[in-house]
């Protein structure tokens, strides 16, 4: 796993969320997204659905695949790594 790509969808979520008490450092790559860890919601979600193709021109067709890509920062960066090659 590519750990540059880690870090820049750690700081795309706090760019887009506007979380502004966290570093990029302070995200557990593998801590869920939603529920106990970060605590996002739906429209958390759809915001980071919007930042992800806007940054990395990647697109999460379904609420399906979004919900296999939104477990976790490192789920993210695999899927944005996989549609990218």
């Amino acid at each position: 796993m590519n750990e540059e790509l880690i870090e820049k969808v750690k700081q795309m979520i706090i760019d887009s969320l506007r979380i502004e008490d966290m570093s990029p450092a302070e995200i557990d790559s593998d801590a869920p997204l939603f529920g106990e860890g970060l605590g996002l919601d739906s429209i958390d979600a759809l915001q980071l659905v919007v930042s992800m193709e806007k940054e990395f021109g990647v697109v999460v067709p379904d609420a399906a695949t979004g919900s296999k890509v939104f477990v976790s920062v490192r789920s993210m960066a695999a899927y944005i790594g996989e549609q990218r090659q």
